[in-house]
């Protein structure tokens, strides 16, 4: 691994790059580790309408509901988010979330297990319980970042 700097006045604030040649577990650790260092929290409104600060670490699904899009922790409380699902599939992604379906990114860190079943759907089953639904399409991204987890030491 080559770690280099770059000290230029055309930055006007920091910026990480992580390059490689492909995107394994590696790669993921890496961008993971850096977004806990230096990300700050989630703002979200909770059910009364209070501004909170969510960690990003904390919570195990985003989701389209109506409008708006939420976000749902480990202890199953749900909060609105601004942002839109695919601005944050696009900056958690490296995190460890995945989309599982249209209107759904999970924390595979989070899950639990899979249900598969006849009728085409899998039901994904995180750790605190909570339970949504996948196609197969998805199941095989699902597992390979599991496996790759596995194997990083991480589950």
């Amino acid at each position: 691994m080559r770690i280099k700097a770059e000290i230029n006045s055309k930055y006007q604030e920091m910026e990480l790059h992580v390059c490689h040649r492909e995107l394994d577990a590696q790669v993921r650790k890496v961008v993971g580790q850096l977004r806990a260092l230096f990300d700050t929290p989630i703002t979200g409104t909770d059910e009364a309408g209070s501004r909170v600060l969510i960690d990003p670490a904390e919570i195990i699904s985003f989701f389209a509901e109506g409008q708006r899009v939420m976000a749902m922790d480990t202890e199953r409380r749900t909060y609105s988010i601004a942002s839109k699902l695919y601005e944050l599939e696009k900056i958690y992604e490296p995190l460890s979330f995945v989309r599982i379906s249209k209107s759904e990114i999970v924390n595979y860190k989070k899950i639990r297990s899979l249900d598969m079943s006849i009728t085409g759907t899998i039901k994904v089953i995180m750790k605190n319980g909570y339970e949504t639904y996948t196609s197969r399409r998805n199941v095989s991204k699902i597992k390979t970042l599991l496996l790759q987890e596995k194997s990083a030491g991480g589950m």
